[in-house]
Order: structure tokens, then C-alpha cells, then sequence
């Protein structure tokens, strides 16, 4: 992972204004009221479901860990969600808002900060779609408040 890279994607999703329609993006998609890219994503898991997909993840929460390292020397101590309820509330038909709705759906947790002055929350979380998907490290940007 390329950490000034990453903190480079970060900070235009920061200052990026919203589209109004949902779209695709240069480095993922963005909606309404967020941006999210993918800061890294892993190669798929065809071949290997076992060590090697747990190295990976492993590496994956590492690379988030580092990048939230970054975060918190400019907002502080990120908040730590889990959005296991998120999941369940959309399968039970609870219209959750976007981005944290389709969040919910692969990524477990996210950390979370809301940078002073900006009305914005960001958010780090790795997906990790069941089977042989690949691995990503995820950036939202969001004027949604968590759920």
C-alpha cells in the first residue's frame, strides 16, 4: 500500500463535491450525499480460500490500521463501528441510507471520524465479500450520519 497515495484519494474525496445521481468514479463510486473508493483491493481467492486468504485480510486490516494511524494525528482517536446491525436491519427491511446500507452488506466494521468544520464523516473499513472475492480497503466520505 502506498500510504501518500491513499491520503492523496482521501483528501479529494474530502473536498469533492457530491454528484446528484450515483455513479461510477475514477476509484470506485459516489452518490448523493458520499464518495467511496477503493484505496487497494487483492487479487480474488479461486485458487485459494485457506492460509492465503487469511494473510491477505490480515495484511488488509493492517494496511486500514496504518491509514488510521495517519487519521488520527489530523482528527484524533477514530470511533469504532460495527455495522453488523446495519446488515441486519436492511435484511429486515429497514430503509438504511447510503453509503451505510450497501456498507453493511461486506464490510464488518469501520473506523470513523468526522473532521471539525467540514459537516463529513470518513470512514476506513476493509470489505470482505464472502467466497473468492477479492479484498479492499475502503475510503467513504459521507454527509450521512452513521446509523
Amino acid at each position: 500500500m502506498d500510504i501518500a497515495t491513499c491520503l492523496t484519494v482521501i483528501d479529494s474525496l474530502c473536498a469533492g463535491e457530491f454528484p446528484a445521481a450515483h455513479g461510477r468514479t475514477e476509484h470506485g463510486e459516489s452518490g448523493p450525499a458520499f464518495h467511496m473508493a477503493a484505496l487497494e483491493t487483492s487479487g480474488d481467492f479461486s485458487e485459494d480460500d485457506g492460509p492465503g486468504r487469511e494473510e491477505t485480510a490480515a495484511q488488509y486490516e493492517a494496511d486500514r490500521d496504518a491509514l488510521a494511524e495517519r487519521m488520527a494525528q489530523r482528527w484524533g482517536p477514530a470511533q469504532y463501528i460495527s455495522l453488523y446491525s446495519v446488515l441486519e436491519r436492511t435484511t429486515l427491511g429497514e430503509d438504511i441510507p447510503q453509503p451505510w446500507a450497501g456498507l453493511g452488506g461486506h464490510v464488518p466494521d469501520v473506523m470513523l471520524w468526522q473532521p471539525p468544520g467540514t459537516g463529513r464523516w470518513l470512514a476506513l473499513g476493509v470489505s470482505q465479500w464472502t467466497g473468492h472475492a477479492p479484498f479492499q480497503l475502503l475510503a467513504v466520505v459521507t454527509t450521512v450520519d452513521p446509523p
